[in-house]
Formats: C-alpha cells, structure tokens, sequence
C-alpha cells in the first residue's frame, strides 16, 4: 500500500544550506496548540560593557561627593534580578513553515530552516548596565546559562509526526529567559540612586517553536 503523500508549504526565499551545530539534546522540542506570542520588546544594541555611564543630573550622590567611606565604591550601574518568568519565550528567524496533513492517517512533517539570522538581548524598559553584567547577575540569580548573542544557521532540520487533518506549524529561531529586575547607580560613597525597572530577554537556545492547528 502507498503511503499518504503530504505537501511541505515552505514560506520565504531560503539561501544555501550551511552546517551548523546541533541543537543540545537535552532540550526537547513539544508540540503547543497555539503560535508564538509577539515580541513585546525591543533589541538592545547600544549596550556597552566598560566604563558606565554617568547618572543623570538630578541624581547627585546623597550625602554629597566629599562624605566617602573608609572604602568607596567603584561608581557605576548595577542590575539586580527580581524575577523569572515561565513559558517560553521564543524568537523567529524566517518565516513560519506550514504542512497540513489533509489524509485520515498520521504523516510526517518535515522542515528545513532557510534563513540565517541573530537574536541577542532584548529589552522592555531602559537597560543601563552593560550587557555582560547584567547576564552575569541573571546567571548566578538562576543557575542558567545564557549568551549575549546566538546565531540561528540555514539548514537545520526538524522532523515530526502530522497527525491525521491537522497542520503542523514551524518556526526556527532562538529560545530567550525572561526575567525582571531594576538598574541602580552606585556612587563613589556607596550610597545608591533611584531604581530604574526593566525586562530581559536573554538567549539561551536554538531551536524550533512547533504548534498544530485543525
């Protein structure tokens, strides 16, 4: 008997295909019911890690800069986390691909990612410190592993079942932590300035965001 046969919509102008590293295979790719939620941030590229910024004016060390401790402290923006969110925060590169399974018995879906792409740190707010401290502090709050940047590469592939009338979407990109917290200058007399509020997402995978639909 023949199998079904089963036709791979595949959106977008894709390039040659690339090698790239597996995707850890620890994480598991599940099956959602629904797409992903719309990025409700903004790219960070003008974070720079070094010497921070100075506070703004109205924001004068408390107690006035000639009142230093025995120690003064390095003057400079801080981060400190307050949250992780659960869910999964996922970020496409390319477009979504689409197989629909129009038989009564269960297929096989497959995509192959087009479209090469990087996803950094993005943020909802004002981010002051820089980049490395802030996924230092996120990392040592949590016990995770972030990056700064992750590249998304042509030519990766994911296989899955398409169960009977059903279409599978698929989407290739890089999965985020997201997390809340605050900025706060430090001054030289270690005193420390208004808190400024802010949410991360920070990279931490590559892989696909699969959803079904009747």
């Amino acid at each position: 008997m023949t199998a079904p046969s089963l036709a791979i919509v595949v959106l977008g102008v894709g390039s040659p295909a690339l090698a790239e590293a597996p995707t850890p295979p620890t994480v598991e790719t599940p099956v959602e019911t629904e797409p992903p939620a719309p990025p409700e941030e903004t790219d960070l590229e003008d974070v720079v890690d070094g010497e921070a910024p100075a506070p703004p004016p109205e924001e004068e060390p408390p107690g006035g800069p000639g009142r230093l401790p025995a120690q003064p402290c390095l003057p400079g923006w801080i981060w400190e986390s307050t949250k992780k969110y659960t869910g999964r925060h996922h970020k496409g590169v390319g477009v979504t691909q689409a197989n629909h399974n129009a038989t009564g018995r269960t297929g096989r879906s497959e995509f192959i990612s087009e479209v090469a792409g990087e996803v950094g740190i993005s943020v909802s707010g004002k981010l002051k410190a820089g980049a490395s401290v802030v996924l230092a502090e996120i990392e040592a709050e949590y016990n995770v592993e972030l990056s700064a940047k992750l590249t998304a590469r042509v030519g990766n592939k994911y296989v899955t079942k398409a169960p009977p009338r059903t279409t599978t979407h698929a989407r290739y990109g890089v999965y985020r932590l997201k997390t809340a917290g605050y900025n706060q200058y430090v001054y030289l007399n270690c005193t420390k300035g208004t808190k400024q509020n802010a949410t991360v997402y920070s990279p931490r995978y590559i892989g696909w965001y699969v959803w079904e639909t009747k």
